[in-house]
C-alpha cells in the first residue's frame, strides 16, 4: 500500500528535505506551509511522489489545521505518517524580549505542535502490527538551554513533553517521536535570524560543521520505516555531538 504522508513547514529547510525524502520513497505526499508552494510540489513530483497535495496552513490557527486534516482525509482517505516541521526561532536577551515575541514563538512552535499533533492523532488509525508515525521537530537546545533564546528553548522543551505524553497515550498503534537537530544549514541559521557570534558557537561541536537538511530527512524516513518500529517517546539527536545524553 502506498503510504500517505503529511509534512508541515514543507517548502523550506528541514521540511522541504523531509518532503523530498518521502517523495523519493514513492509516497502520496501532502505539503502544508504558510508560504505559497512555489516549485515545491513540482519538485516532489519529480522526486517520485505518487501524488502531491499542496495546502496553505498557519499551524497556530486551529481552523487552518483542521482544514488541512479534512483535506488530507478527503484526498488520501487518511494519513500514515505526519512530520511536523513548521517553526520559528527568536534570538534576543530576555530583557529585550517582549511579551509579543514570546507569544509568537509559543504560538507557532508549541501551540502549533499541539494542534498539528492533535489533528494527526485523530486521523491516524494504525495498529500494533502496522503502527502509524508522528514525528515532531524539536531541537538540541531543548536539552541544554541557551541564553538569549529562552522562548525558543521553552517551546521546544514543550514539544518533547507532548511527544512523551502522546507516545504513552497512543501506543502501540501510533509511534510518536521527536527529532532534535543540532545546527542545520537552513535559513533559520542565516544572518536574518541569528548573530554571527551564535553561528560561530554552533560550530563549536565535535563534528565542527552544520548538518544538512537532507540528513534530517533521512532520519525522518528511518523513523517512519521498519527500522523505527521500536522507537517511541524518543528525542532522536542528529546534532554533530552538541548533546550526548
Amino acid at each position: 500500500m502506498t503510504r500517505r504522508i503529511l509534512i508541515t513547514g514543507a517548502y523550506r529547510g528541514i521540511g522541504a528535505a523531509c518532503a523530498m525524502a518521502f517523495a523519493a520513497s514513492g509516497a502520496r505526499v501532502a505539503l502544508a506551509d504558510i508560504r505559497k508552494p512555489d516549485e515545491s510540489a513540482d519538485a516532489a513530483a519529480r522526486a517520485g511522489a505518487v501524488e502531491v497535495l499542496t495546502l496553505a496552513c498557519d499551524v497556530s490557527d486551529e481552523n487552518a489545521v483542521t482544514l488541512v486534516g479534512e483535506a488530507v482525509l478527503k484526498k488520501f482517505g487518511g494519513v500514515d505518517v505526519v512530520v511536523h516541521c513548521a517553526g520559528i526561532i527568536h534570538e534576543a536577551p530576555l530583557l529585550e524580549t517582549s511579551i509579543a515575541d514570546f507569544d509568537r514563538v509559543i504560538a507557532i512552535n508549541l501551540r502549533g505542535s499541539f494542534l498539528v499533533g492533535k489533528m494527526a492523532l485523530g486521523l491516524m488509525e494504525g495498529s500494533a502490527e502496522a503502527p502509524a508515525r508522528l514525528i515532531m521537530i524539536a531541537s538540541d537546545m531543548a536539552y541544554y538551554g541557551r541564553e538569549t533564546f529562552s522562548p525558543y528553548v521553552a517551546s521546544k522543551h514543550g514539544v518533547l513533553g507532548l511527544v512523551r505524553s502522546w507516545a504513552k497515550e497512543f501506543a502501540p498503534r501510533v509511534l510518536v517521536n521527536a527529532i532534535c537537530p543540532g545546527p542545520i544549514d537552513t535559513e533559520m541559521l542565516g544572518a536574518a535570524h541569528m548573530s554571527a557570534e551564535w553561528r560561530a558557537r554552533e560550530l563549536a561541536i565535535p563534528l565542527a560543521r552544520f548538518g544538512k537538511p537532507g540528513e534530517i530527512g533521512e532520519l525522518a524516513l528511518f523513523l517512519a520505516g521498519s527500522g523505527g518500529r521500536y522507537f517511541t517517546g524518543q528525542g532522536v539527536g542528529s546534532n554533530g555531538g552538541s548533546v550526548m545524553p
